[in-house]
């Protein structure tokens, strides 16, 4: 069990939707153009570290706000929002109920990173073929839709979301371990009854 106050809990949503902001789908001036999109990791870290369980639709309607202000205001086309964009809601909620099934499970010990690893290969599996599944079949972009096509645009995407996924969950582990560390090492520095 993860058990952060409710300050710690708000930094960490905080820094949550800034990644978001800065990452989501390279509508951020040039960093954005530089950086994978953050948000199938920020939904899962979202799901680990959040006690709320709206804080699922404040995130989701984050990323709805920043996708209608690319296309508002950034001048980014509008080629993804279409109804297949509903099919991100349970492709993100993939992601946040497979970190909230760690939160359960989680222990400050090695061991626990295989729970950590199978769970986010299974979610982001799930909701990869939920979001990019969706697109295919329900977006109107594709006028000959087979498995066979779906397959060939599963394979050429999928490894850039797993490698974001990747990158972002491990940079998070390393930001968690520190913490921990830190956290313990002030613990054993505090005199007893202080």
């Amino acid at each position: 069990m993860l058990p952060l106050s409710a300050r710690h809990q708000l930094w960490i949503a905080l820094a949550l939707a800034l990644v978001m902001v800065v990452t989501r789908g390279q509508h951020v001036a040039d960093l954005g153009h530089r950086l994978p999109d953050a948000s199938l990791a920020v939904f899962f870290l979202a799901g680990l570290y959040l006690a709320p369980v709206w804080a699922f639709s404040a995130f989701f309607a984050g990323a709805l706000a920043i996708d209608l202000a690319a296309v508002g205001w950034g001048g980014v086309g509008a080629y993804c929002l279409t109804p297949a964009y509903l099919l991100l809601v349970p492709a993100y909620g993939v992601m946040w109920a497979a970190g909230r099934w760690y939160r359960r499970r989680y222990r400050p010990v090695w061991d626990s990173l295989y729970a950590l690893g199978a769970v986010v290969w299974l979610a982001v599996m799930a909701a990869e073929v939920l979001a990019s599944g969706g697109f295919y079949l329900f977006s109107g972009r594709f006028a000959d839709l087979s498995f066979a096509g779906f397959a060939e645009r599963l394979m050429t995407f999928f490894p850039q979301t797993l490698s974001a996924l990747a990158l972002y969950i491990g940079l998070a582990l390393i930001v968690h371990i520190g913490a921990v560390v830190a956290s313990g090492a002030a613990r054993r520095v505090t005199p007893r009854g202080h």
